[in-house]
């Protein structure tokens, strides 16, 4: 990491926690229920091809983000619009993510249960709910930072949080934040010179990382199944299914508070990079 403007105590904090998520290991939970649920995951892979789950994918980031709304944000930051908050106040940003964090886990929380009482036959409702759900928690913590998802490249920032957020190993999870990464430096680029994707072998071009999103996308796809498929237990999938979804999305709010945190400190010059 390398700094080029001071950082307040709090925003060194947060760099030390963010650097903590990146080299956390996911936990025994979530790689033990790949080898605990094998079996049902093999059937819900076969009743949900790869195509179809690119296809939830990309219909959920979309209706995500077109329920997203700004007016409470906008209200309780005390701004004009959501892109003030890019260079307003760090510490606020982060309270107002940790509020949207809780209330998605409610959320989520409820919608598990609903779905698990009606056993494996739930699935075909709870899988995308909950990508989209998820996919709008991600929408709705990015404008705490006052960024609002417009291009295809912050579509695919969403994508790249889901996928450090279901990670089942630390390769996954590199990989994801790997790319995250260098989505964030396209962007960057992107606005500071319109045509720098031009410039051959200077920076990641717009098609290829829709390719390696597309590539995360289906993996997560198989991470979702995996822990949805508890759900699918006779009896306890209520039970299941909240706890996994209430689980899911508070990993998922974590990733995309880290992410955020550290998109939100790269462009205001507090560091170069974390």
């Amino acid at each position: 990491m390398a700094t080029s403007k001071g950082l307040t105590v709090y925003e060194k904090n947060q760099v030390k926690t963010i650097k903590a998520w990146k080299n956390e290991t996911p936990d025994v939970i979530s790689r033990a229920v790949g080898f605990l649920t094998y079996p049902a995951t093999r059937v819900i892979q076969k009743a949900i091809p790869d195509i179809a789950i690119q296809m939830i994918f990309d219909a959920a980031n979309f209706l995500a983000n077109q329920i997203t709304d700004t007016g409470d944000i906008v209200k309780a930051a005390a701004v004009c619009l959501i892109s003030d908050l890019k260079n307003k106040d760090f510490k606020l940003s982060d309270e107002l993510a940790n509020s949207i964090h809780n209330r998605a886990i409610g959320l989520a929380v409820a919608q598990g249960g609903a779905a698990g009482a009606v056993g494996i036959v739930g699935l075909a409702v709870d899988i995308p709910a909950i990508i989209m759900l998820a996919l709008r928690t991600i929408h709705k913590i990015g404008l705490c930072y006052g960024y609002e998802c417009h291009s295809e490249m912050d579509k695919n920032f969403a994508l790249g949080i889901l996928s450090a957020s279901g990670a089942n190993s630390m390769s996954e999870k590199t990989e994801a934040i790997a790319t995250l990464r260098l989505i964030e430096v396209t962007i960057a680029k992107q606005k500071r010179k319109a045509m720098a994707e031009k410039a051959a072998g200077r920076q990641l071009s717009k098609e290829g990382g829709i390719i390696a999103i597309k590539d995360l996308a289906k993996q997560l796809g198989i991470n979702i199944t995996k822990r949805k498929a508890m759900q699918a237990i006779p009896f306890i999938g209520a039970a299941v299914g909240a706890s996994v979804n209430g689980w899911y999305v508070k990993d998922v709010g974590w990733a995309a508070r880290r992410a955020f945190q550290e998109r939100w400190l790269v462009d205001n010059k507090k560091v170069k990079g974390i």
